[in-house]
């Protein structure tokens, strides 16, 4: 089952999130602290993010994470699926799967383009992604990150 964070889930998405941010997923940990500012977003406007928790048999299996802009290339909004995570012991259950379903029957008529990034690792994910119809953009990704 895929939900909507709530306010009582804030614990159980920090754990998971700092179990993300310590695996081959990602490229480097980031501080706690940035959890914290993130679901305090989701839960407060949901304006820039959403959070929504996985569910499998009634225990938590993972989460997934949304940022929402806006793209003069995709001529609307787009939604970043910024982070899919599912606890090791509820992969290959076909959450993954029904997280992306979800998004597509819950998103708004205005977003036209969702779009993700896979660590080039990440073997299993990208198969995945690329199953559900997604292709490479592109582009080189720069960031600068403001301290």
């Amino acid at each position: 089952m895929i939900r909507k964070l709530t306010a009582e889930d804030r614990k159980l998405y920090m754990e998971m999130a700092h179990e993300f941010y310590h695996s081959d997923a990602v490229l480097h940990p980031v501080p706690d602290a940035f959890f914290e500012r993130t679901a305090d977003e989701a839960l407060q406007s949901g304006q820039y993010a959403e959070i929504f928790v996985f569910e499998y048999e009634d225990r938590p299996a993972g989460y997934g994470l949304i940022a929402k802009s806006y793209s003069q290339e995709a001529g609307g909004a787009v939604w970043w699926i910024e982070e899919v995570y599912i606890r090791e012991e509820f992969r290959s259950k076909g959450l993954g799967r029904e997280f992306f379903q979800y998004l597509e029957e819950y998103m708004p008529p205005e977003v036209r383009r969702l779009r993700l990034e896979v660590e080039e690792d990440n073997v299993r994910a990208a198969s995945l992604y690329r199953r559900l119809g997604y292709e490479v953009l592109g582009y080189v990704q720069m960031i600068k990150d403001i301290k």
